[in-house]
């Protein structure tokens, strides 16, 4: 089978990525939370008639840009986030010789589940 990634993780370079990763996962949730107060302004603003440009309009596209860029952050390295909410992460590693994903969640202290590519989060095993 072909490997699909250019980027693979050891357990311990995926384990040094956790700080940057958890900052990296509040600013997105942050930065959702503020497009999503904007849309639903806007949408006000919309229904109404009303002026939509403006601060609101500007907090709006700067939020996206933000989260567009620190999205691509994780897309540059091949890091895969799998559910922004739960904060669960998939970093490509070779493991036993296969191409998998070790499987992290925000409130997990450490790196300790893997799964195939193709089985998600439902698949995962202890390391």
């Amino acid at each position: 089978m072909e490997r699909q990634y250019t980027q693979h993780y050891t357990r311990d370079e995926a384990r040094a990525l956790l700080p940057q990763i958890r900052s990296w996962l509040q600013q997105l949730r942050h930065l959702r939370e503020q497009v999503e107060k904007a849309d639903r302004r806007l949408e006000q603003l919309l229904a109404v008639g009303g002026d939509v440009g403006g601060t609101t309009v500007n907090d709006w596209v700067r939020s996206l840009a933000e989260l567009k860029n620190i999205l691509q952050e994780f897309d540059t390295r091949q890091i895969q986030v799998k559910d922004l909410e739960r904060g669960l992460i998939d970093f490509p590693t070779i493991l036993a010789g296969r191409e998998v994903f070790l499987c992290w969640e925000l409130d997990e202290e450490d790196i300790e589940f893997w799964h195939d590519l193709d089985t998600g989060f439902a698949g995962r095993a202890r390391l």
